[in-house]
């Protein structure tokens, strides 16, 4: 388990991270989220050593990091960072023998991470030949050449297409299930909804909010219902205490206590056949835009 604890980090008299705490476990795929300037490259520097943090610790099953550990590894930085004009194949088995990878294992463990990623049609081409999403296929071969123990990754996902995503998400997962952890950040958060087990969240610095994924959407829910039935549902906004979200003839999204949404359930069946009546939870991205509605709030008082 990689644990952060009581992480702070300035810039001159400019404090970028405060008091910042997570946990990412083995055999799990956690996912950072923040919008631009949050904090979460340079936690991930800290992490890596790159940067050192002004007080707090970070852990590796609960032992200190040091250089030794952290060459267990593996970084894939979000800007590109391997050799334009060297061919795929030569460049990742380079990168092997560079984790002390004798030659035919590092060719053979090229090979294997290229296939496994898909990149076989292109293995012999040189890197600024290909399509920035298959430059990022690269990318992530090159952090898991060595079979880290622990995977950073800024951005994996940016320009891929939808298939090229789930072709890497099996190879991250194949990395967690073996026992690493896994963590990665992430613009794109119906990505990171639907990948990943734990998410953290990011905003001013500050860790906003952390957990499993669904445990996550279940604390931060509101109290959102979705009413589907055979009658016309337009009676629904005029109960007291209901306030519509979206509406149509025979389905209606609305917010209430429960007590008040039981009551629109029981008229809803009076009035005709109900075919749906669920509560709703809210998608990471809005989450993720209430707390940081809620710290910008906090940040003007």
């Amino acid at each position: 388990m990689l644990e952060l604890h009581g992480i702070d980090r300035s810039y001159g008299d400019h404090q970028v991270l405060h008091d910042v705490a997570l946990t990412a476990g083995r055999g799990r795929l956690t996912g950072f989220v923040g919008g631009n300037g949050a904090g979460k490259t340079t936690t991930m520097r800290i992490i890596l050593g790159v940067l050192r943090a002004d007080t707090g610790s970070v852990t590796l099953d609960g032992e200190p990091l040091d250089a030794g550990s952290r060459r267990r590894f593996g970084y894939m930085p979000e800007e590109r960072g391997l050799y334009p004009k060297m061919p795929v194949t030569s460049q990742i088995a380079y990168l092997a023998r560079l984790h002390g990878f004798d030659r035919r294992r590092a060719n053979a463990r090229a090979e294997e991470l290229i296939s496994r990623l898909g990149l076989e049609e292109r293995k012999d081409d040189p890197l600024e030949s290909l399509s920035l999403g298959n430059q990022q296929r690269v990318q992530i071969a090159a952090a898991l050449v060595h079979g880290p123990d622990v995977l950073i990754l800024d951005e994996p996902f940016s320009g891929l297409d939808p298939l090229a995503v789930d072709v890497v998400l099996d190879v991250l997962t194949e990395q967690a299930r073996a026992g690493a952890v896994v963590l990665f950040s992430s613009h794109q958060l119906d990505v990171v909804e639907r990948l990943c087990d734990d998410i953290v969240i990011i905003g001013g610095g500050r860790i906003l909010a952390a957990g499993e994924t669904d445990t996550l959407r279940e604390r931060h829910g509101t109290l959102r219902y979705e009413l589907t039935g055979a009658a016309d549902l337009g009676w629904v906004r005029e109960v007291p205490g209901v306030g519509t979200d979206d509406f149509e003839a025979g389905r209606i999204l609305f917010r209430a206590e429960e007590s008040v949404a039981q009551q629109v359930l029981a008229r809803a069946v009076e009035a005709g056949a109900v075919h749906r009546f669920a509560p709703m939870l809210p998608t990471l991205s809005e989450i993720f835009k209430d707390m940081n509605a809620d710290r910008t709030t906090e940040d003007a008082r």
